[in-house]
């Protein structure tokens, strides 16, 4: 029996979906028996029963109404329709606790609460707690980077649950709903912001004379040292770039390049864009 003896669905099949089921069968917090999912794909179903011997429906509100904890993972532009469907079944209730974790971005708790808690007697709200998760995608090489926010009835039991389940696929740290916009500017969208620099230095090593494949390897092993050096040293990143960047050096001579075409202010100036971005598509 896994760590937590509870029976745990996803709504949604998707990749991250499927990092998740991975991460959480082969740490032992769960096993296979106690995790359902549903999907509109047949042919995806039958992938995640074969893979991880999960029980695989194509029913959502049967994958719903027998889990403890219900993991939302579909796209953002068909949550709606997916719990509205949910809701106005005529067997919706809530007999007993039941956590719900989305992991849907740009999908707000009010959102969730709005189509989830109407058709329920208010005295039973307490017992339908929801939290609202932004993963980023190195979650599918369990690297993930996660910021969780609970709503009114979320209490510490089950953010601890919550934790024990985003710890299976990487970090996860606790932040308002507010601060959601800029944890999704930061660390969502942050891997596309770390592979736009490996993509600009391959382009950079090719064009002074590497070949496609020098350049690649060059490129991929300096990040993930560069990664290394920043998670093992106690020197901020500033510190490590100066150490490297010796007066008149050749270090230097590309910081010359950078600061005098504002690369610093640029890259505050996109998150900041992205954060405003993920506001509008939250409001």
């Amino acid at each position: 029996m896994g760590a937590m003896d509870l029976k745990t669905g996803f709504i949604g099949g998707g990749n991250m979906a499927e990092a998740f089921t991975g991460a959480l069968i082969s740490s032992d917090i769960y096993n296979s028996s106690q995790i359902y999912i549903s999907d509109v794909s047949a042919d995806r179903l039958d992938v995640m029963a074969k893979t991880y011997g999960v029980s695989a429906v194509n029913d959502n509100f049967d994958v719903f109404m027998k889990c403890d904890i219900v993991i939302l993972a579909v796209k953002p532009q068909v949550m709606d329709d997916v719990l509205s469907e949910i809701a106005r079944h005529p067997d919706y209730s809530i007999n007993s606790r039941k956590l719900i974790i989305s992991i849907a971005a740009g999908i707000t708790i009010q959102t969730i609460e709005d189509i989830l808690y109407r058709p329920l007697a208010g005295s039973t709200h307490e017992n339908l707690p929801i939290v609202r998760v932004m993963p980023n995608t190195p979650a599918l090489v369990l690297s993930g980077m996660s910021g969780m926010s609970p709503n009114q009835y979320a209490d510490k039991e089950d953010l601890g649950k919550t934790r024990t389940i985003l710890e299976g696929i990487g970090k996860v740290a606790e932040f308002k709903e507010e601060e959601l916009d800029a944890v999704t500017a930061l660390s969502g969208s942050g891997p596309a912001y770390v592979f736009y620099l490996a993509e600009s230095m391959i382009d950079a090593g090719i064009k002074i004379g590497l070949n496609p494949e020098e350049a690649c390897l060059l490129s991929m092993e300096t990040l993930k040292g560069a990664v290394k050096l920043m998670d093992k040293s106690d020197e901020t990143p500033e510190e490590l770039r100066r150490r490297v960047t010796s007066p008149g050096g050749t270090t230097e001579a590309a910081f010359k390049v950078l600061d005098g075409s504002r690369v610093k202010g640029n890259i505050i100036d996109a998150i900041t864009a992205a954060a405003a971005r993920s506001k509008e598509l939250s409001g």
